[in-house]
Formats: structure tokens, C-alpha cells, sequence
């Protein structure tokens, strides 16, 4: 495996935890994971790289070994974050973002919002959300209510093999290797002997801000640079997003440069599944554009 360093840097009053592949004056890539992940997922796709790359990827905040939001976590976070982000390691050049689900969710709309900040953007199964509806805001917001009344918890595990059996059963596709590995960052020991995943309970928590697609389609219509969407062909990403394939096209004919490729044996976690494909495909797209 490519060696990781670990750096840990104050972005918006929070300590945050970035990993780091790769020699500091090589071309920049940023990687952002996804919901309940840890940066050190992309392992397995930065060791498929074959060009040189200085890989920048934080743990957002309440994953990994970042801090915690005492008041919670709300996606515009993220977007405030990532600019933080760049501003510290891209602050004069145009960045190259690569993000996995909630990670190329927030690549996408920040490159709407930002475009001069982003060179090129791939994004990994971030296509979205589920659409949301007026008529569910008064549930939303009860649940909201219901939840900081009795906060969830994560569950307990007794071991990392536990950990690394939970791991395979959500993706079959996973190796024990990768599994292992995976279960090392993805938890840390608790006081009592066992094992809890890396993250704050309160991203378990229903958001009572409705996901407005219109909103999201309105700032990728914005977006200048090339972007690349990658789909794994085994995911249930669009019956998860409620979207015939009129209603996909849809989402993707708003970006005025958009590249769209699909790993054929693939699940949601494309980069687990598929590294060297993915990292071909990323590759490929980004060229000369570093």
C-alpha cells in the first residue's frame, strides 16, 4: 500500500484530520468521502493510481479523526469546509475535486457555487438526493424535535473482526483484506474493551431542511469546469433516488460539461469494488488538467 502521512488543521475553528498520499510537489487531487466514511477509504484507489498525485483528503467534520459540531451538522457545512479547505492547500490554482457520494455531492454544488475554485470535479455516485416534497416538512421537523429529545447512539461492536464481518455483509464484493483494513480506521476502542464507529451520533439524526433538487440542479447549471459522473453498474443508486432513467438524464443534462461512465461491476462503494477502473477513469479525465 502508498504510504499516508496524517496532518491535523484548524478549518473553521474545528481541528481537522486530512490524509495525505504522496509527495507535496506533485499535482493535487482532493478526495472527499462520503456519509459514515473515514479518507482512509481512497487507499485502495490511490494505490491504483499510476501517475504521480499529492492526494489531500479530509475526514469531514464528525468522521474520522476530525472534531465534532456540538450544534450539529447541516450540508452547507461541508461547502464552508471544503473552501477552507482549499484555501489552505490550493489557495491561487483551480482544484482538482474527486468525490464519493455525499463527498461529490458537495464537489458538484461547490463547483456551481464556486467555479473558479474548481478545475475539474468527478464525482463518485453523488448524483443527488431523493427528491423531497413541501407536504413532508411538518414530519421532518418532528422528527427533528424527536431526535434531539432522545439523540442516537451508534451501535457497540466487540471486535474489529465484527466490524470487518459488518463491512461484508453491506458489500459483498469486499475482500477479508480490505475489510480488515478497512475496520482499523473506519472504528476506535471504547472505555469498555469493544469498538464504535468513527463518527458523532448526530449524523444519524433526520435534517428538517427538505432536499430542494431545483435548489441543487440551479447551482449545477453554474458549474464551468468539466465534470465527470461515475456510476457503479451494480448500484441501487437511482431506485434509491425514486428516478426513472428520464429523471437521471434529467439531473445530468443540467451540467454544461459533463462526462457520464459506468463500472459495470460495481456497487455504491465503486471505489472498494473497481479501484484500478475508477482510478483509470479518473486518470484519463483529469490528464493534463492538474
Amino acid at each position: 500500500m502508498k504510504p499516508a502521512t496524517s496532518e491535523f488543521v484548524e478549518l473553521r475553528g474545528l481541528r481537522h484530520h486530512v490524509r495525505r498520499w504522496g509527495d507535496a510537489s506533485a499535482p493535487r487531487l482532493f478526495l472527499l468521502h462520503g456519509w459514515m466514511d473515514v479518507s482512509a477509504s481512497f487507499q485502495f484507489l490511490v494505490d491504483a493510481f499510476t501517475s504521480e498525485w499529492c492526494v489531500l483528503a479530509p475526514d469531514w467534520r464528525g468522521f474520522g479523526d476530525s472534531g465534532r459540531s456540538p450544534g450539529g451538522y447541516l450540508f452547507a457545512d461541508y461547502l464552508a469546509d471544503l473552501e477552507a479547505l482549499l484555501d489552505r492547500y490550493s489557495p491561487d490554482t483551480a482544484a482538482n475535486v474527486i468525490g464519493h457520494s455525499l463527498g461529490g455531492n458537495v464537489a458538484c454544488i461547490y463547483a456551481g457555487v464556486r467555479p473558479h475554485r474548481v478545475r475539474c470535479a468527478v464525482s463518485l455516485e453523488g448524483f443527488g438526493i431523493q427528491r423531497a416534497q413541501p407536504v413532508e416538512a411538518p414530519e421532518r421537523y418532528a422528527r427533528w424535535l424527536d431526535d434531539l429529545a432522545n439523540p442516537p447512539r451508534l451501535a457497540d461492536y466487540p471486535s474489529l473482526e465484527r466490524i470487518a464481518w459488518r463491512l461484508k455483509k453491506n458489500n459483498p464484493r469486499l475482500t477479508d483484506e480490505k475489510a480488515a483494513f478497512l475496520a482499523r480506521h473506519w472504528a476506535r476502542r471504547t472505555a469498555r474493551g469493544g469498538f464504535v464507529l468513527k463518527a458523532d451520533p448526530q449524523h444519524k439524526m433526520k435534517s428538517p431542511v427538505l432536499y430542494r433538487l431545483e435548489e441543487a440542479m440551479a447551482c449545477w447549471r453554474r458549474v464551468r469546469a468539466p465534470v465527470l459522473w461515475i456510476e457503479g453498474g451494480a448500484s441501487p443508486i437511482r431506485a434509491w433516488l425514486k428516478e426513472d432513467e428520464a429523471g437521471f438524464a434529467a439531473r445530468m443534462q443540467v451540467f454544461p460539461n459533463l462526462r457520464h461512465s459506468v463500472v459495470p461491476d460495481a456497487g455504491h462503494m465503486l471505489h472498494h469494488d473497481a479501484p484500478a477502473e475508477v482510478a483509470r477513469l479518473i486518470e484519463s479525465f483529469v490528464g493534463n488538467r492538474s
